[in-house]
């Protein structure tokens, strides 16, 4: 089977090809994932820098449109390497590019499309028509929770025959480590040491982190909470309720921005991984923490079930609820140790991990062209 995974997203800063892949390492995860479950992958993406790039077995073509803004479906070079691959399989990341599916689906109308979602929201009203035509097709759509098609339902921009997937967005190459090791190549410390990745914005919550914090330290007074972000909206409330709070300020530390390679080590160090978020396509920081062997108290939405089997490792906690965060914290300290951490890394392994992922997305496309064959050519499955 030969698989293109299509991203039209166009980086605004014009990144050379070698920088993009080393950027967006989910693009290269998720196809090298396939790839190693057997199946012959091609990566178009679009790009005002072209190249080709071949790396663990997969073949990156970066491709420009015709002009700045175009749809890379009118490029003549994307049309001319879509004649050549000949894919048995679409694979498009993102749910928001309705013309350019439309079209792709014009250019190879027996090809079965299968559409992936980025955290992608029910578009405006003036939106939803070219919206709805690109999803009209699809042959099928993966979400990383089968519960964040609803939205989409309840707005009638879903086919009715397009068959919905439940597979997780992404996957990891972060690995468990020595945790004296990490704690002293990072001076990361607690008892236990809670991290947090994410931005410091309202659906992340950070607030209510704090408080459920502030709320642990009553019986875990050696608790510390370490946070890693990027965007930090909410930045000077944080800083003004860590001020105003004597034990928070002695116990919370605000790291910023960090390296990607950094975030594995402090990953390592700590005991917990602590996220607030209101909504999430897929946790990208849940995942990586996940493959480290980190125990998650994550808030319990759609994606957070899905990746961590309902909580089956880790604790699920109310949006917004510092008093159930607070529990949660105190509950799982009990729990910690190197058992819980092979634990949740055995439970990325099997599901979560790249072959895993991989064995999902195959078998995503292997139904998709099951369903596309005519009825005589099927082979029936029990």
């Amino acid at each position: 089977m030969h698989v293109a995974q299509i991203s039209f997203f166009v980086d605004p800063q014009r990144r050379a090809p070698e920088t993009l892949l080393q950027t967006w390492f989910p693009l290269v995860d998720v196809a090298t994932a396939v790839a190693s479950a057997g199946e012959r992958i091609t990566v178009v993406q679009a790009s005002m820098v072209t190249g080709t790039i071949e790396r663990a077995g997969v073949t990156f073509h970066f491709v420009a449109p015709e002009s700045e803004g175009a749809p890379l479906t009118r490029s003549a070079a994307f049309r001319t390497l879509l004649r050549a691959l000949t894919p048995d399989v679409l694979h498009i990341h993102g749910l928001g590019f309705g013309h350019q599916v439309r079209e792709l689906h014009a250019l190879a109308p027996t090809t079965p499309i299968l559409l992936q979602d980025h955290a992608d929201r029910v578009p405006r009203f003036w939106r939803r028509n070219t919206w709805r035509s690109g999803a009209a097709a699809a042959a099928g759509i993966s979400f990383c929770a089968r519960a964040q098609a609803q939205p989409f339902r309840r707005a009638r921009l879903l086919p009715p025959n397009a068959e919905i997937f439940e597979i997780s967005e992404l996957t990891s190459s972060f690995v468990p480590g020595d945790v004296a090791t990490a704690r002293t190549a990072t001076g990361l410390h607690g008892e236990p040491a809670v991290l947090c990745v994410g931005h410091l914005d309202a659906n992340k919550d950070p607030l209510t982190v704090l408080d459920g914090v502030r709320a642990a330290l009553r019986s875990l007074p050696n608790l510390h909470l370490w946070c890693c972000y990027g965007t930090s909206p909410l930045l000077a409330a944080v800083e003004t309720r860590i001020a105003r709070d004597r034990a928070l300020r002695d116990r919370v530390h605000l790291l910023g921005r960090v390296a990607h390679e950094r975030v594995e080590q402090l990953m390592r160090a700590a005991d917990v991984f602590v996220l607030g978020s209101h909504r999430e396509g897929g946790s990208s920081a849940l995942v990586e923490a996940m493959a480290t062997g980190l125990t998650p108290v994550v808030t319990d939405i759609p994606s957070s079930r899905a990746l961590t089997g309902n909580g089956a490792v880790g604790a699920l906690w109310p949006c917004g609820d510092s008093v159930a965060l607070g529990a949660a914290l105190q509950a799982t300290a009990a729990t910690l140790g190197p058992a819980a951490r092979a634990r949740v890394r055995a439970y990325f392994d099997e599901h979560l991990a790249g072959p895993a992922l991989g064995r999902k997305l195959t078998a995503a496309y292997a139904r998709l062209l099951e369903r596309q064959a005519p009825p005589s050519t099927r082979v029936a499955t029990s």
